[in-house]
């Protein structure tokens, strides 16, 4: 069995077929997607793409010891707040990785550094580009290659999505819906030579008064465009012409239908829920207890996926018996009035103390805070504070 799919047979022979002039096909309808940034150009596509890996990449990461009563915070170290070792912090690290599983199933990176004291693990990873990394069998064993350099299997970082039994590689979402995604750009392409490259008359110039010959009908064609092309001088035809534009429906024109139904099947590859947030139709309404809610919809249903296989990439960068979780409050960020509520039951239920909700609220502690279910004074005692969690 082969690395991929299975051995590859050899590819037919191609025949071209040479159109006349009249009738060669236009580039609207020729979407080469064998390059996985090429669906970009779907605005879904790369909406979806940006939401999940901006959204998973900026979230705080939290790194603790232990479960239950025995958990404790640890400070995050150094090399996971830049784990590629290039200035451009763990961010830009996150994006990317998100980015190559997204638009390819793999992330492939060459380990550069490690932590050789006590525990072996990586401390810098730099990532590749997807498409420069090759892969294939030697002895039963799968063997990466970089630009056509090895990568020894101590130094191979490869962490895949969308796996398949008995298949090394995991499964391209892009190229498994190569129709899709190229049925959207080639509608986006179409409405543009729609007006550009003449796929519609932009008008009629007719004349009532005497036969044409092909000759005199390409000249009063060229002395009419003349007329139009930048001069902004009248136009004076003589007797029995009559011109007459032709109006095309905007809906017609840029086959808004057609291209409402591609952009939200194109968001949907990315999970349930994506298209809705997005606010690309579909067969379901959205009331406002929906739109209410759609930041847990779109953690439960599409972004978790993602944000646990970050973590445990993450935790593998860490001490054994240290974990990386990526702070989702962040995410499900709420108005101010539910937020207060939810503390005004946190310090009912002695839950959290005044100081641990005044630090979610970015506020300074005050000296009477730390002690569950207290009551403050009615005057602040720390900076002119007053009493509560306001």
């Amino acid at each position: 069995m082969g690395l991929f799919w299975g051995a590859r047979s050899s590819p037919p022979e191609r025949r071209e077929i040479v159109l006349p002039p009249s009738i060669v096909r236009s580039t609207f309808d020729q979407v080469d997607l064998s390059r996985a940034e090429t669906s970009l150009q779907k605005v879904a596509v790369w909406s979806s793409v940006d939401l999940i890996a901006s959204l998973g990449s900026e979230l705080p990461i939290d790194v603790y010891r232990g479960e239950g009563d025995d958990r404790k915070n640890l400070p995050t170290p150094t090399w996971l707040l830049d784990p590629g070792a290039d200035g451009q912090g763990v961010e830009d690290w996150l994006f990317q990785l998100f980015m190559s599983w997204l638009l390819r199933g793999n992330v492939y990176g060459i380990v550069r550094d490690r932590n050789r004291r006590g525990d072996d693990f990586p401390t810098s990873v730099e990532l590749l580009h997807p498409d420069h990394v090759s892969g294939r069998m030697a002895d039963g064993k799968p063997l990466f290659s970089h630009d056509g350099r090895d990568i020894p299997e101590a130094d191979l970082f490869h962490r895949r999505a969308y796996p398949m039994p008995g298949v090394v590689m995991g499964l391209s979402p892009i190229a498994h819906h190569a129709s899709t995604i190229g049925l959207g750009i080639a509608v986006t392409r179409f409405g543009a030579q729609w007006f550009t490259d003449g796929a519609h008359p932009g008008g009629m110039l007719t004349n009532s008064e005497t036969d044409l010959t092909p000759e005199t009908a390409q000249t009063a064609k060229q002395r009419f465009l003349a007329s139009l092309r930048g001069t902004r001088e009248p136009v004076v035809l003589g007797k029995g012409w009559q011109y007459q534009q032709i109006q095309v429906a905007p809906e017609e024109s840029q086959f808004l239908e057609t291209s409402k139904f591609s952009a939200a099947e194109c968001a949907r590859i990315f999970g349930p829920g994506i298209a809705e947030v997005l606010g690309y139709e579909s067969d379901g309404s959205m009331t406002y207890s929906n739109v209410e809610s759609r930041s847990t919809h779109l953690l439960v249903y599409a972004l978790n996926r993602w944000l646990r296989r970050a973590e445990r990439v993450l935790s593998a960068m860490l001490p054994r018996g240290q974990v990386a979780r990526l702070n989702r409050d962040a995410l499900l960020q709420s108005t101010t009035l539910t937020r207060f509520q939810a503390h005004q039951i946190a310090l009912a239920n002695r839950w959290s103390t005044v100081n641990e909700v005044r630090a979610i609220e970015d506020k300074p502690p005050v000296s009477w805070g730390d002690a569950p279910n207290e009551a403050g004074p009615a005057t602040g005692t720390n900076d002119n504070d007053s009493g509560g969690t306001g």
